[in-house]
This record gives C-alpha cells, structure tokens and sequence, in this order.
C-alpha cells in the first residue's frame, strides 16, 4: 500500500511537472514570436471601449491598436486615455486577457492635415504621453488624404518640418512614430531621410501598393528592415486576406523572413463584402489566417 501511495505521489508530481513544463514552453513560444498579429479597436467598431479587448480575445489576436479618439476641430484628440483611471482600466484589461497594447493611432489624420494644423505639437505631445503613461512604444501617424504628398506636394517641405520637430518629441520619450504615405517606396525612403530621425520610420500598409499597382514584395526590400517600424497587414475591404488574389501572403512572409524583420502585422480592413459589418466573422478569418502564416514553419 505504502508503495503504491508513493508511487501516485511521484506520479502526480510527475504529471504537474510536466503540464508546468508545457505551459512554460507555450508562454515562452509566445513571447519570442517573430510575428505577431493585431487588429484596430476602430476597424472592430470598438474605438476608446474597453469591451474592444474582450472583442479582440474572441477574434484571436495578441493584441490591439488603440486609437487616440476623435479630433474634428478640437485642439486635441478626443482622448479618454488621458484619464488615469480608464487608463488603468485598459492597462488592467489587456493583462488580464494577455494582450498586447502595439500602438496608439492618431487616425484623425486622416482628415486633418498635419502640414496646417495649428497644435499638431499639443495633438502629438498627447499621444506621447499617453504612449508613456501606458508602456507603449510606436504611435500610427497616417498623413491622410489632405496630406497625400503625390497630391499635394507643395506640402512636402511643411510636413517635413514638422515632422522633424515630432520625431525630436518621439525621440526624447524614447518612443517611435510610423507614418503612413501615399508615396512608393522609393520616394518614401527619401522622405524619411529628408525628416532625418530615427524615432520617425515607415508604418507601411500593403494596400498602399496594391491599390496603386506596384510590387508589394519589392516595396518591402526597398524600404528595408530598419525603416518599417509596424505593418498593416491588410488591402481594400471585398474579399478576405485568405481569398485575395492580389496578396500571396507566403511570399510576403518569405521577404520579411529575408530582410530580417520582426514585429507586428495589424489586420485593418480586408472584409467580406457579403457582410463588411461583421466583425467577428471577418476579422476572426483574417486574424486566423494571417497567423496560419506568419506563426508557422512554412
């Protein structure tokens, strides 16, 4: 009897072990993975809302871009992240579920022109703040339509500039701003070192490429791995990544294994249009499959 109490013992003890040394494993394979995969609390109709995170959890991402509000005509962001409380809140949220915070995103932007607007510094000082006061390392500038430089380049030397006094701001917060352009990737790499600073680089979007009919895998080689800070892995909304016939999403992962690259892919749009509000359903199939590519040996 004795022996076999003492063998249940070393068998229970065996057995814990074992599951511990699984768990150990599995959470350090996650920390060390090369890429991993986020959506936009904008994009899944969750924007500045803590249920965002549970949402996200469902999809099966490991994280979430968060958005710094609406501008409009304020002076600043609409940003309920600057209140310390529902700051915490998140904060609390994202650890409890084990989800990353991999941006904040100045998305209104993309309407407002940061070459005229006159407290672009008090709208990025606040996402700098914010950004520290939450551990997050990479904010999402997009110059947006009034700010498209293949447009309007007469605004080229406006936006350089102060693109330049906001990378000094990034740069002395230890923090690092993507850009998002309409430019190729050629003329974007100019633009970056034109700016001339390292806490501003390339947050790169495929549709960007696509959408204007240059090679996405080349665009990616010219900009290189130092200048892509964050990638929206994601083209126009119709069809979902898995079915689109514009993206071979393995070569894209074959040239960022070649460049060296690493970090996050941010599925922002690529919906279904049978059913385009569908967030669950849509995101979860583009969450699913980016991660059947990136997150496995091919």
């Amino acid at each position: 009897m004795e022996n076999r109490r003492q063998f249940i013992g070393k068998l229970t003890l065996l057995t814990g072990g074992l599951m511990l040394s699984n768990q150990f494993t599995w959470a350090l394979g996650m920390k060390e993975q090369r890429y991993k995969v986020a959506v936009v609390d904008l994009m899944i109709l969750k924007r500045q809302k803590l249920s965002a995170f549970e949402l996200s959890k469902e999809i099966g991402a490991d994280g979430i871009e968060l958005d710094m509000g609406g501008l409009g005509n304020r002076d600043t962001f609409d940003n309920k992240l600057a209140d310390p409380q529902i700051r915490q809140q998140f904060m609390d949220k994202a650890k409890e579920l084990n989800l990353e915070i991999c941006s904040l995103a100045m998305t209104g932007f993309y309407a407002q022109s940061l070459a005229t607007r006159p407290t672009y510094q008090q709208m990025i000082g606040d996402c700098i703040a914010t950004m520290k006061a939450m551990n997050v390392k990479v904010a999402f500038l997009p110059l947006g339509v009034q700010g498209d430089l293949v447009q309007n380049p007469e605004l080229r030397p406006a936006i350089v500039e102060r693109l330049r006094v906001a990378g000094k701001m990034a740069k002395q917060a230890g923090v690092v701003i993507g850009i998002e352009t309409a430019l190729d990737a050629t003329a974007e790499l100019q633009f970056l070192k034109d700016i001339g600073s390292s806490a501003v680089k390339s947050y790169f979007n495929f549709s960007n490429a696509i959408k204007n009919g240059r090679d996405l895998n080349k665009e990616l080689r010219i900009l290189g791995k130092k200048n892509i800070i964050q990638i929206h892995c994601t083209n126009d909304d119709g069809v979902w990544l898995q079915n689109d016939p514009k993206i071979d999403m393995k070569v894209v992962r074959k040239t960022l294994d070649d460049m060296g690259w690493k970090g996050w892919l941010v599925v922002e749009r690529s919906r279904d249009q049978k059913d385009p509000r569908n967030v669950k359903w849509n995101f979860t199939a583009n969450t699913a499959y980016v991660k059947s590519v990136f997150q496995s040996d091919i």
